[in-house]
């Protein structure tokens, strides 16, 4: 009788193991498209990533601060898969979609230069894009200001069929 038991335990101890040491050892899965930094965020971080904003196709102007990349991104990988040029027309917006090409004018100064659209951020709140440092200098976002209110005014947006839309652009548009 004890070697039937101890024999329904061994089984027993074996058959958890296979069960249990591989589920312990899987990351979940968050898509494709998924970064390793998303995979290994914290339960409270993933239900916000649920959240996350979705694609604006609307082509609308829209307003906020804009600030740039810090030195140390340079070289990196951004969202389209290129590297961060620090003197390219790159920028990052949460909700455009990557390829859109956007007119970026700094309210106060007046001046304004066209981006593309390759990555994802900022995650500031309140910001609405992060410039390539050449592109934030040409619009008076310097070291020393850092941030600068903005209008952000779609030019092309590209659409998940293949076609681009044009934005919309309108003249009145004030913060």
């Amino acid at each position: 009788m004890l070697q039937i038991f101890n024999l329904n335990l061994l089984a027993t101890i074996l058959l958890l193991s296979i069960v249990a040491v591989p589920a312990a050892a899987c990351k979940p899965h968050y898509g494709a498209g998924a970064s390793d930094a998303s995979q290994d965020e914290t339960p409270s971080r993933i239900a916000t990533a649920a959240t996350k904003p979705q694609p604006d196709l609307s082509g609308r102007t829209r307003f906020g601060d804009a600030s740039f990349y810090a030195k140390k991104f340079a070289g990196r990988e951004m969202a389209d898969g290129g590297k961060m040029d620090p003197h390219g027309d790159n920028a990052a917006s949460k909700t455009l979609p990557l390829g859109t090409r956007a007119k970026v004018t700094n309210i106060d100064s007046g001046q304004s230069a066209v981006v593309t659209i390759r990555d994802r951020g900022p995650y500031v709140k309140g910001r609405i894009v992060d410039l390539s440092p050449s592109t934030a200098q040409k619009i008076g976002i310097t070291q020393d200001n850092g941030v600068a209110k903005v209008r952000v005014t779609p030019i092309s947006v590209p659409l998940p069929d293949g076609s681009t839309k044009p934005g919309i652009e309108t003249p009145d548009s004030k913060p």
